[in-house]
């Protein structure tokens, strides 16, 4: 990363092996409940999905990259202003059969929209792993109801 690009970087230990983590995000079914509420498939190779999120009344287009059975994930979605950002999930086994979870977003130009969204996607990825490790670990979900003062602002 040079000064003139923020990108996003965060990671999140789960006690759950490498093979349930990857299932947990590439099955839309297990994804609904901690993350979207529908997907028009799983995320293949090549495919491209519409994300519905339970707050928000519209879909989110995302074209689905590299994918490596429980190691790597990548997809394409759009931010705000119409750029196609690059996200990168590269799952590493842990100690005691646990899953080291490291997400990366990248990437949109160091300015005032920039540092914005590095802002906004901080959190929102902070709170997506905690909220893969509450439903995996304990079958919580976390997101339920937890966003419903944000509907209609999208």
């Amino acid at each position: 990363m040079n000064d003139s690009k923020l990108e996003i970087k965060t990671a999140m230990q789960i006690q759950k092996p490498s093979s349930e983590v990857f299932e947990a995000i590439v099955d839309p079914e297990k994804m609904s409940n901690y993350f979207i509420s529908e997907s028009t498939g799983r995320m293949e190779e090549g495919k491209t999905l519409e994300w519905k999120f339970p707050e928000f009344d519209i879909v989110f287009p995302v074209r689905i990259g590299k994918i490596e059975k429980d190691k790597y994930i990548s997809y394409y979605w759009d931010s705000e202003d119409g750029k196609e950002l690059l996200v990168e999930m590269l799952l590493t086994s842990g100690e005691n059969n646990s899953t080291i979870l490291t997400i990366t977003e990248k990437s949109m130009e160091n300015n005032e929209a920039g540092i914005k969204w590095l802002m906004g996607n901080s959190a929102g990825w902070a709170n997506f792993l905690a909220c893969l490790k509450a439903y995996l670990e304990f079958g919580i979900n976390l997101r339920k109801g937890g966003f419903d003062f944000m509907k209609g602002r999208i």
